[in-house]
């Protein structure tokens, strides 16, 4: 049922073994987005998995890369996966059921379990305590983010949200697109009876990750929140040693666009997100 309702879209970049480690591993259709790969990743999926379609874009352009697969899809629904992730057998049959039978759910938002250890990603801890209650129309909690890799989307609704924006481009960019689809009327529930498998490259940049996620919190805040947000992010940055001060330095550039498609949240959503923040 799941491979004719919903196709699995996989942005990538320089990671050819990681996707002939989870390619194999997808039970439904499967369009690779390459982000200007350099390492042969786009012909050696071509090569070994033909089936597979891909879309090479050229050049890296970070989470929006998914836009293009969501875009290509030919299913009301569509599945991320990183391409160092993979979703469990059975696991899409059964967001496909819980989609079609609660037609509020713009993003079910599912168990990530990470590494070896299977460990529960901290995002999904978070949201299966989300303050936010569980609407009598959603199947779980709602919830104001998720993880893109253990993440299925309603493709219309996706798309009509503008989908992920190039003024995040990467890491954290579930956020705003959260808010925008929450403040069209758009529900996202957490639904941990949906499970995927993630096995990040233990190649990373902690501090560099650290400056990313302030980079990206400013200008989400500078895209949707009050100003007071956008300046206790500022102070927090500033306040944040070497990291939070790179994460600021890296948003300058990037500020002007924000504003430029600023629009202010809903209250009702604004409130809700203030919840969160206030939570344990």
């Amino acid at each position: 049922m799941s491979g004719q309702r919903v196709t699995i879209v996989v942005a990538t970049r320089d990671r050819r073994d990681d996707l002939e480690r989870t390619l194999p591993r997808h039970e439904a259709s499967v369009i690779v987005v390459d982000n200007g790969s350099t390492d042969g990743s786009p012909q050696a999926v071509r090569a070994r998995h033909p089936a597979v379609e891909v879309v090479e874009l050229g050049r890296n352009h970070g989470a929006p890369a998914r836009n293009v697969g969501v875009a290509r899809a030919g299913t009301p629904y569509v599945a991320f996966a990183d391409d160092d992730s993979w979703w469990s057998p059975g696991s899409l049959d059964r967001a496909v059921a819980v989609l079609d039978a609660h037609p509020r759910l713009a993003v079910l938002a599912a168990r990530v379990l990470v590494g070896d250890a299977e460990a529960l990603d901290p995002v999904c801890v978070a949201m299966s305590s989300s303050p936010l209650g569980t609407p009598a129309d959603l199947p779980g909690r709602s919830v104001l983010g998720f993880v893109a890799c253990g993440a299925v989307v309603r493709r219309d609704a996706f798309l009509s949200a503008g989908g992920f924006d190039d003024v995040v481009f990467f890491f954290g960019e579930e956020e705003r697109l959260a808010l925008d689809l929450t403040a069209a009327g758009w529900g996202l529930a957490y639904v941990p009876e949906v499970t995927a498998h993630h096995h990040p490259s233990p190649v990373r940049d902690p501090g560099g990750r650290r400056a990313l996620a302030v980079r990206n919190d400013l200008l989400v805040a500078c895209l949707r929140r009050p100003w007071p947000v956008v300046g206790r992010r500022v102070a927090a940055a500033l306040r944040g040693g070497p990291a939070g001060r790179a994460g600021l330095r890296a948003a300058v550039p990037r500020v002007p666009r924000a504003l430029a498609r600023r629009r202010l949240l809903p209250p009702t959503v604004e409130a809700a997100r203030r919840r969160l923040e206030a939570a344990p």
